[in-house]
């Protein structure tokens, strides 16, 4: 049609229709080149609307109107937006009409004319707003307005035709398509509208129409877009396409609009997407928890979790995006987060959702992070923001008042009781109302992850790591980090598998990472200062965490830094050696020495020689004896020195050893002063333990002449009265079983039976308070019994009495650390000895041939099957869910461990306020303050009475110990109550262990009321 022949056309269709009978031609909709009058339309019933609407909307008239487009006739666009707005509305308003009627059993011939007009409508719709974007003059504030009416009708009509598309089975499908063409070119027209205004002209006070309208319209088409997001993402699966085109769109149209559209709800829109990733955690919870009979597949695990990390990728980008609007939803950023990573730890725990764990690590664990570093990463927002979000997110466990974390049950990892997680509310977030495994699993993700953080981001993670060792020491989280099992990502591209590990491989992995990563930052002194104030943690395993840092450090960093950490912590070693010191355990020079000997580990061969050197020396004075045994006792292996020196020292070890022994008589022991008499005898002993591959040439030099002085010790002990002497003669005896254990030729020597015999004599006549120490040595020594011919035929042979005698001394030992030592060395000799009548080696009474229940009935039947069970579980493959009994042992481990800590830490603020202890009177002379600080300091000879008293206490507490273990076999009450029992008796323990240290040193602090009387 030719421009000039439009209104002719138009007014000769008019005047034809008027003088029409038919009804249908006579309701004309196209006035005024093509305006629909739905007012008067509306005035008819449903029916004849239905009978009409071909004739409403009908393709020569849209055809007409396009065709004014076409031919970019600018004074229409009025008209034809104008009938868009009408039509979009009146088929809206008319939509679920229809939908009703289908449900009433209408006319189907009437719905379908309706739905072929709604696939009309948004045909023209989508042809109008392609129009526009020819038209590049926005200056018409007229036909600005009405564009922005007609997108936002046009959303509203495609929001709802989505919304019931599904019930449409015919035309569905076309909807849906035609759905699509209106979005995609609705965010094109939003796109073109911005790349034609000149941003950098613009006042921000005094924005022109152009630029007011790309906003308002931009603004409209991302609110609507994300409700349309929202109603395809909760259609189940079958509206992909809407779904990622709405979502992408947002996105999109956000990035363009920079800062400029602060108008749009930011906060509406995440939490949306919050809302929309949650909800699949949250009706997987509710299935598997209640009706999880066979394993998930990972096919399904994708159907559910696939779409969460496309909701998650749009969530990150819009916060980082508007991280300023997006900062008010940040408890349910947190909240989110958290419950994700609680659910997969408590998928973790169950061998049904394997494949489901796997996927989630796979496709959210970064994501999920992502969610959160997004704020915190952010420069728009303000440090206390980000810091505030950061001690949301790692809370203590004593501020928790919801009593999440306190449900056993959740501490326990019950995947049934995973929906408390998410039907917790978020404003009681800042309670902490996930269970605090959740906090730590995310900590360690963001040391993995932490090269995506910022320098202030980096500083506060370290500043969090004594938090993380503090729950670390929370007896649920101790339990399940050593045995609870994620997968971790190995490899990359198409070759990316997942490995299983334990949480706290992972966690160690995450330390390192994280360390290589400040190493350049100013985070690193931070790390520093956490590295040495926990240099001495008291907890095992924070230790372990600590000492692995140390290891990892000293592995990568220069060759001088290395040594100078070595030679500080050298120096410190030489100032706290002692005597006394070097045969406790938990003594400070003990626990460097064992920090120093692991450090060695990961020091190449000239540094250990250098360190080895200048710790030992060259062993002529005592303290450099003390030395050398403190490093063998805490496992340094001479395979660390260079062949010469190792050589060197092997060679030094045996001829002190031998010195010794051939000079060895009670008035040597008598003369010698307690605790530095046989030195090489426990350094021997001890060197054997840590180092026998490289002794393994010298032992045949290790004659009778052991067994001899073996006899000798023994007649020393019976021959004197003297308590010191009797205490020093038991630890060279049982160091000397020791030794005698790694040597195999002295096992089938002449003089082996009469050292048994005299073994024997002595656990048997001496009162077994007395010997008890000895008993693990006992064991040690037992296994070497496979070496040796016994007459089994022969019960009067006193060596084989003595042998059986021995043995059934051990195995009757009802603790559970003697019961492990004889039935590992039980199991030993059973497996590789040449008797036959191995029941002569076991008495009807052993430990573990008790009932377990009851204790009482003892069996042969029970201990072989006690027997095979502990070879069985050392042969066990591990696997991912650990099973109910391990966990609850772990905990009650985890529960004394705490106790321990806790005490530890009292004590040493104890001490501390004894060692600061000021003296009042100010009026004191200065000679006389200087006298008193001497005294503080001075070691004192304690009394007698304290050393006796000390003795009974220990002996006391071993009557105790008997009788827990007594009680735990015979029991019929909970275990709540033994554990409670078993904590008090640990703190006891710990009390009299710390005061008999102090007894064993002479030091002794004073109360303030013995220094208010000295003053």
């Amino acid at each position: 049609m030719a421009e000039g022949s439009s209104s002719t056309d138009i007014q000769r269709i008019l005047t034809a229709i008027k003088s029409s009978e038919v009804v249908e031609d006579r309701i004309q909709l196209f006035t005024d080149l093509g305006i629909l009058n739905f007012k008067d339309v509306s005035e008819f019933d449903h029916a004849s609307i239905m009978n009409c609407v071909v004739c409403m909307l009908n393709r020569s008239i849209l055809q007409v109107a396009l065709r004014n487009i076409d031919l970019n006739l600018p004074s229409c666009f009025l008209q034809i937006l104008t009938l868009g707005v009408k039509a979009s509305i009146w088929c809206g308003k008319h939509l679920k009409m229809t939908l009703l009627s289908t449900e009433e059993s209408q006319d189907d011939g009437h719905n379908s004319v309706f739905y072929q007009l709604l696939l009309e409508i948004l045909r023209f719709s989508s042809s109008t707003f392609l129009a526009l974007l020819k038209f590049t003059d926005n200056s018409n504030k007229e036909l600005m307005d009405n564009v922005e009416t007609f997108i936002i009708e046009v959303l509203n009509l495609t929001k709802d035709s989505v919304s019931e598309a599904k019930k449409i089975q015919s035309f569905g499908s076309e909807i849906l398509k035609v759905s699509h063409m209106v979005i995609d070119v609705v965010v094109k027209l939003c796109k073109a509208r911005f790349e034609l205004i000149n941003w950098e002209a613009c006042d921000e006070n005094h924005k022109p129409i152009n630029v007011c309208h790309a906003i308002n319209i931009t603004k409209y088409t991302i609110e609507k877009l994300s409700q349309i997001g929202v109603l395809a993402a909760n259609d189940g699966g079958s509206l992909v396409n809407i779904l990622s085109i709405s979502w992408k769109a947002v996105v999109s149209l956000l990035q363009i609009g920079g800062g400029h559209l602060t108008k749009v709800n930011i906060a509406n829109i995440v939490a949306s997407l919050l809302a929309l990733i949650t909800e699949p955690f949250k009706c997987a919870a509710e299935v598997w928890s209640s009706s999880l009979n066979e394993t998930i597949s990972v096919t399904e695990a994708k159907r559910i979790f696939v779409p969460v990390k496309f909701y998650l990728i749009n969530a990150v980008k819009i916060c980082s995006l508007y991280p300023h609007q997006a900062y008010i939803m940040y408890r349910e950023i947190t909240q989110c987060v958290l419950s994700i990573t609680s659910f997969w730890i408590f998928a973790s725990n169950e061998n049904l959702l394997i494949n489901a764990t796997a996927v989630i690590a796979e496709l959210l664990e970064e994501t999920t992070l992502d969610l959160v570093v997004s704020l915190i990463n952010s420069d728009k927002l303000k440090l206390e923001q980000k810091l505030e979000l950061v001690e949301l997110l790692f809370i203590n466990k004593s501020d928790s008042h919801s009593g999440l974390d306190d449900d056993p049950a959740l501490d326990d990892c019950n995947f049934t009781l995973i929906n408390k997680v998410f039907v917790s509310s978020c404003e009681g977030i800042d309670r902490s109302r996930v269970p605090i495994l959740g906090r730590v699993v995310l900590f360690i993700n963001f040391l993995k992850y932490s090269l995506k953080l910022d320098e202030d981001m980096k500083l506060a993670i370290t500043k969090k790591l004594n938090w993380f060792l503090e729950i670390l020491v929370e007896e649920n989280v101790y339990s399940r980090m050593l045995v609870l099992q994620l997968p971790l990502c190995s490899g990359s591209g198409k070759a990316v598998e997942l490995v299983w590990q334990p949480i706290f491989s992972l966690l160690l992995q995450a330390f390192k990472t994280f360390m290589i990563v400040i190493s350049s930052s100013t985070a690193w002194g931070e790390l520093e200062s956490f590295l040495l104030e926990n240099f001495f943690h008291p907890h095992f395993l924070c230790w372990e965490i600590v000492m692995e840092c140390w290891c990892f450090v000293l592995q990568h960093a220069e060759t001088q830094m290395a040594n100078n950490i070595i030679n500080k912590l050298c120096s410190l070693l030489k100032l706290l050696a002692s005597p006394d010191s070097v045969f406790l355990p938990h003594s400070s020079f003990r626990k460097l020495t064992r920090s120093i000997c692991l450090l060695l580990t990961c020091c190449k061969k000239p540094v250990v020689d250098e360190v080895f050197m200048s710790i030992v020396g060259d062993r002529k004075s005592q303290m450099s004896l003390i030395l050398c045994l403190a490093l063998f006792i805490e496992g340094f292996s001479l395979d660390l020195l260079s062949d010469e020196l190792r050589k060197t020292t092997i060679q030094r070890i045996t001829s002190d050893y031998f010195d010794l022994i051939d000079s060895f008589d009670e008035a040597s022991l008598m003369a010698c002063s307690s605790g530095l008499f046989g030195i090489p005898v426990f350094i021997l002993s001890a060197s054997l333990q840590s180092s026998l591959q490289s002794l393994q040439d010298r032992l045949p030099e290790i004659d009778a002449r052991t067994l001899k002085f073996l006899i000798s010790i023994i007649s020393i002990y019976k021959s004197t009265v003297d308590k010191e002497i009797k205490d020093h003669s038991l630890w060279l005896f049982g160091e000397i079983l020791v030794i005698i254990s790694y040597l195999k030729h002295l096992y089938m020597s002449n003089d082996i039976e009469q050292a048994i015999m005299e073994i024997e004599n002595i656990f048997i006549s001496e009162p077994p308070a007395l010997l008890y120490k000895c008993k693990p040595h006992l064991a040690r020594f037992l296994t070497g019994f496979v070496d040796m011919e016994f007459l089994e035929s022969d019960d009067s042979d006193a060596k084989s009495r003595a042998a059986w005698k021995l043995s059934h001394l051990i195995l009757t030992e009802r603790h559970w650390a003697f019961a492990h030592l004889a039935i590992a060395a039980f199991g030993h000799f059973a497996a590789n000895t040449t008797c036959t009548q191995l029941w002569r080696f076991l008495p009807q009474n052993a430990a573990l041939s008790y009932d377990i229940v009851s204790g009482l009935e003892a069996t042969n039947e029970g201990f072989m099957a006690e027997l095979k069970a502990f070879y069985s579980k050392q042969i066990a493959l591990l696997t991912i869910a650990p099973s109910p009994e391990q966990l609850e042992l772990l905990q009650r481990e985890g529960l004394i461990l705490k106790q321990m800590v806790h005490n530890i830490s009292v004590s040493a603020e104890q001490r501390e306020g004894c060692e600061g202890m000021e003296i009042d009177d100010k009026n004191q002379s200065n000679s006389m303050e200087v006298d008193d600080k001497h005294q503080s300091n001075k070691k004192r000879k304690l009394p007698d009475g304290i050393s006796k008293g000390v003795e009974l206490l220990k002996s006391g507490l071993k009557i105790i110990s008997d009788g827990l273990l007594e009680w735990q076999l015979n029991q019929f009450e909970s275990n709540e109550l033994h554990v409670k029992y078993s904590t008090q008796f640990s703190q006891l323990e710990d009390a009299i262990m710390h005061f008999d240290e102090l007894a064993g040193s002479g030091e002794v602090c004073l109360s303030p009321i013995q220094n208010n009387l000295r003053g």
